[in-house]
């Protein structure tokens, strides 16, 4: 888990003075679901995003 949250925190949320939760919660889950889970290169799937991979599969 710390592979994943550790360069969330130092790319996304300590760069960033939320002034709500909604907006920091907002501004999260565009990062993990457009840049993490679709763009993101993955070691444990041969370095492609998983966009890439699931075309392949």
């Amino acid at each position: 888990m710390e592979s994943f949250f550790a360069p969330l925190k130092k790319e996304l949320a300590h760069h960033e003075d939320y002034e709500t939760r909604a907006a920091a919660r907002h501004s999260l889950f565009e990062d993990i679901e457009v840049f993490y889970n679709r763009i993101r290169r993955h070691s444990a799937i041969g370095y492609q995003s998983p966009a890439q991979f699931a075309k392949a599969a």
